[in-house]
């Protein structure tokens, strides 16, 4: 089981929340590490499934240039709107080219509805689809729907 953390200042999601939270088609931001020690970062579309996150990617992307010589990631998920609330997952990368092309349906489906299967196909039709699993191994939790510990 992962450990969950909360930031000091502010709560955190209680298991239940996490859960409800990592529903939401939010947008993930998908930290590895470059050869040169510098970090990548970018947008991506993901699924919580099993206690994992899913992201599903192209073979040819810097990312997975990046997970193939180091696992390690961070995923930062969170609201865009104030109050604010998301989590952070620190956790392990593994690569999966099994059936990856029918496993992205249902990320893109959460995103664009009925139109996530066209998607999944257009891309798979000009690069090789991978989905990046991620286990997690801390997550860290903050929402401050519930206020702070700050007083103003």
């Amino acid at each position: 089981m992962e450990e969950v953390k909360k930031y000091p200042q502010v709560p955190g999601f209680s298991e239940e929340e996490l859960d409800t939270f990592l529903a939401k088609p939010l947008l993930a931001r998908l930290s590895t590490h470059n050869a040169d020690g510098t970090i990548h970062t970018i947008p991506i579309w993901y699924e919580h499934k099993n206690g994992k996150l899913l992201l599903s990617t192209q073979t040819i992307t810097q990312k997975v240039k990046n997970i193939q010589r180091n696992p390690q990631v961070t995923v930062l998920i969170d609201s865009n709107t104030m109050p604010y609330a998301g989590v952070m997952v620190v956790g392990t990368a593994v690569l999966d080219k099994n059936n990856a092309a029918s496993k992205r349906v249902s990320i893109f489906e959460r995103y664009i509805g009925q139109y996530g299967d066209a998607y999944a196909q257009q891309l798979a039709a000009k690069w090789e689809p991978i989905i990046i699993e991620v286990t997690p191994n801390r997550i860290i939790s903050f929402d401050y729907t519930k206020g702070s510990l700050v007083s103003t």
